[in-house]
Formats: C-alpha cells, sequence, structure tokens
C-alpha cells in the first residue's frame, strides 16, 4: 500500500465556479441527473434511474443520521450576537444521552465572533410550545479550533427540545445564502433517523420512496448504519501535502444485523456516499483489531490484545502503516473476500463484549494508494475541489476521476450538496478477493 503523505493536493483541482454550485435542490428529489461511469465508460441518466442500474441481490448501505438544528445565536448584555455551533456532545459524551439531558449539557462547539466573548455568559431566550425559557452558555477550555460549552436552561425541556426551538439547520457555507424553512425538509434524507450531524450526507438526499420500493423490488437489500458528519468535513485542506492535514473525528455506530448482511454478501457493499464508505472500510480496520491473532505492525509491539485494550478508533493513518495479515483459516480457499475474516472477528467481539450496537469512531483518510476491503460501487455527489472526498473519490477510480469531472462540468451536472450525483463503477474490482 503506497503511504499517501506526499500526495500534493494541487493535483486535485478543477475549475469550479460559483454558478455551477446548486444553490437549492431540485423540487422532486429524483429527478436530478446521475452521471455513470462504468469501468471507465461515461454516460448519463436520471437518479430515478438508480435501480435498473444496481445488480440484482446486492447490499445497499446508506447512512441514516439527522441534521440537528445546530447553529445557535446568543447576546452579551452590551447586544452583542454571538453565534455557537454545537459539534459533538462533550458530557454526556453519547449523542443519544445528550440530546435527552433536561436542565445542563455540554458540547465541543464552534465560536463565531470569539473576541466578543472574552468572559462571563451568554443568555438567549426562546419558547416552547407556550413556554418562555431563559438558555444560558458559559465558554470552558478549548480543543484544537472548539471550545467546550455549557449550556444550562430552565424548564423541563430535553436538549433535543431545546435545540428544535432554538438553533438553525447549519446548511453548508458555500451555498453563500441563508438557512430558509424550505431547508429543514430538504437537507434530510427520506430515511434519516438518528440525530446529530452538521451536515447531511448528501448522497442521500436524491432517493425517494418510489426510488427506495423500485430498489427493493429487484432483491436488492438495504441496510443502514450512521455516521455524525462533523463541521470538518467542510474544512479545506491548507498544506501542501496530505501529510500535514489533521483529518476530523467522527463517531459511528452500526447494528449487529448490518455486520452479518455484509458477511453474508461475501464482504462486498454498494455505498450511499462517503460517509457511507468511511463507516464500511472502518469496519475491516477495526475487525483487525479483534483478530484472535497477533497484528503486526511497523510501530509497536503487535502483542495480543485483549478485550480491554481494544481501541474502537481507527486513526487517520492506521490503514498505511498496518501490515497485510495472514488470511483467517476459515476464509482462506474458501472463495470469500478477504474482508470477510476480520467482519466474522468483529461479530466475535461483539458477542463477547454483549453488543448488539457496535459504538466506535474513525479519523480515516482515504486517498490514492488505498486499496479498498468492502466498497466495490460507490454513489456519490460532485466534491469541492482540493478536498479529501476528491482524495477518497481518486482513490476509488483513479485518475478517470479527471475525465468523471470534465464530463460534469461540460454537461451541465450540478455540484456540491444540492447538486446531482454519480454512480461509480471502477476499471477492477476493489474487493479483496482471494
Amino acid at each position: 500500500m503506497t503511504d499517501p503523505r506526499n500526495i500534493q493536493i494541487k493535483d486535485y483541482n478543477y475549475p469550479l465556479t460559483d454558478d455551477r454550485i446548486a444553490k437549492y435542490p431540485l423540487a422532486e428529489r429524483d429527478q436530478s441527473k446521475l452521471l455513470i461511469y462504468d469501468q471507465g465508460e461515461i454516460s448519463e441518466r436520471h437518479f430515478f434511474d438508480l435501480p435498473s442500474l444496481l445488480p440484482e441481490g446486492a447490499l445497499l448501505v446508506m447512512n441514516n443520521t439527522r441534521v440537528i438544528q445546530a447553529r445557535l445565536f446568543f447576546y452579551k448584555e452590551t447586544g452583542a450576537r454571538v453565534e455557537i455551533l454545537v459539534l459533538e456532545p462533550a458530557a454526556p459524551a453519547e449523542y443519544q444521552e445528550n440530546f435527552a439531558q433536561r436542565g445542563q449539557t455540554a458540547w465541543y462547539c464552534m465560536v463565531g465572533g470569539l473576541k466578543k466573548w472574552k468572559q462571563g455568559e451568554l443568555k438567549a431566550e426562546v419558547e416552547i410550545q407556550g413556554s418562555r425559557i431563559v438558555i444560558t452558555a458559559e465558554r470552558g477550555e478549548q480543543h484544537g479550533t472548539s471550545h467546550v460549552v455549557t449550556f444550562h436552561w430552565t424548564g423541563e425541556w430535553t436538549w433535543s427540545e431545546v435545540l428544535e426551538a432554538m438553533g438553525e439547520l447549519p446548511i453548508p457555507p458555500y451555498l453563500n445564502r441563508k438557512t430558509e424553512e424550505s431547508d429543514k425538509r430538504t437537507y434530510q434524507t427520506v430515511y434519516s433517523k438518528i440525530e446529530g450531524s452538521v451536515a447531511a450526507p448528501t448522497a442521500g438526499l436524491h432517493f425517494t420512496q418510489r426510488v427506495l420500493d423500485e430498489i427493493g423490488k429487484r432483491g436488492i437489500e438495504c441496510e443502514e448504519v450512521t455516521l455524525h458528519v462533523g463541521a470538518g468535513t467542510f474544512r479545506p485542506v491548507k498544506s501542501e501535502d496530505i501529510g500535514g492535514h489533521d483529518m476530523h473525528t467522527e463517531h459511528i455506530a452500526v447494528h449487529r444485523r448490518t455486520i452479518e448482511k455484509l458477511i453474508e454478501h461475501g464482504g462486498h457493499a454498494i455505498a450511499v456516499g462517503t460517509t457511507s464508505v468511511r463507516t464500511l472500510e472502518s469496519l475491516y480496520w477495526l475487525g483487525l483489531k479483534t483478530l484472535p491473532q497477533p497484528i503486526p505492525y511497523r510501530e509497536g509491539s503487535g502483542h495480543q490484545q485483549t478485550s480491554q485494550e481494544i481501541d474502537l478508533h481507527v486513526s487517520q493513518w492506521e490503514p498505511y502503516e498496518t501490515e497485510l495479515y495472514t488470511p483467517l483459516p476459515n476464509s482462506e480457499g474458501s472463495g470469500e473476500s478477504l474482508s470477510v475474516g476480520p467482519l466474522r472477528a468483529l461479530l466475535s467481539y461483539m458477542d463477547r463484549e454483549g453488543l448488539d450496537v457496535l459504538h466506535a469512531s474513525t479519523q480515516i483518510i482515504i486517498a490514492p494508494g488505498y486499496r479498498y476491503r468492502i466498497v466495490d460501487r460507490m454513489i456519490t455527489n460532485f466534491h469541492q475541489p482540493q478536498s479529501t472526498l476528491l482524495l477518497l473519490v481518486s482513490a476509488f477510480i483513479g485518475d478517470d476521476w479527471h475525465r468523471v469531472y470534465d464530463y460534469a462540468l461540460s454537461h451541465e451536472f450540478r455540484f456540491l450538496s444540492y447538486g446531482d450525483s454519480s454512480i461509480l463503477i471502477p476499471r477492477i474490482s476493489h474487493a479483496w478477493d482471494t
């Protein structure tokens, strides 16, 4: 596996002008254009044609995270306004437990107008079901570019209810417009369920119930994972090479049933969006950590880990530092993808720990030189120039990403979150087959 640290981000650029960025979605989600990259051949259809383009009996995996009303506005006694974007729960650290809190909670937050808030509490008032409540914000220690902010509020309302009443949906900054009431509906996937994201998994925005029904008629199984998308997804790569870029951490949750389905499908899946890609590929590396044998590393002792020692986190460079492992006996010669072994090991770990849902985190960066373990087809939108998401696409289809983006630009495709979509089928199978 090639180490991507020396990749120059300037090599992943293309001319994206503001007029090519879709500021609003189409009236009908599935009427968007669909670029088809099929082993080097490029064509186009509409998104409602997607079911006919998927192989019968395949496994489709999508991210069911739901965007929260994460942008909050507070005021100082002087009248100065301070914007707070809640990013990730700090105390309690578990999302659903935090949303259920009454009276107090703490989050890692980005603060706009930080110079206006040197000390003291900020206040805001909001009405919930006819009751007027007061919310205060107190700034704590700094963590990188974020701060821990503790919120207090009156009444018996949950934090989820407070956010819903007080917050504003944080649409992407490159839309260059204010959030509108329609965004509350259009900037959510039709299958969104689990609150926690500050940005939508936008490849899923094209799905309608009609498309999902047609997918089901073709015998294609759908499974959901949860990755809560953070503000870091919009953070540009500012270093000249990728080695100088720090990936943000994102939290994932995967049900046992989904891992079982992945095994049933030979460790292969079609991913809806880059967040599903990162979740699925992270499962492989998490599975390696739980293998019942030592895993050799270039760094570290490589001793056998116990359950208590297993760190369910995939660090940024871990896939490039971990040596290839010896196939498990139950996969060797069986015709199964070698990704099945780590998935089976992950299930065994969950059995030992009594887990029905695997909670973990990932910083994985997927860049040219990475070899995909689970994802063999990808549905994704068109991403910003010089972004880690464009690197992920390039790792999947190689230098053909230039041809794909040139085609999209010359054929009037709409770009970024509210833009059009693509399905990518690489020239060679990425599945790590025996």
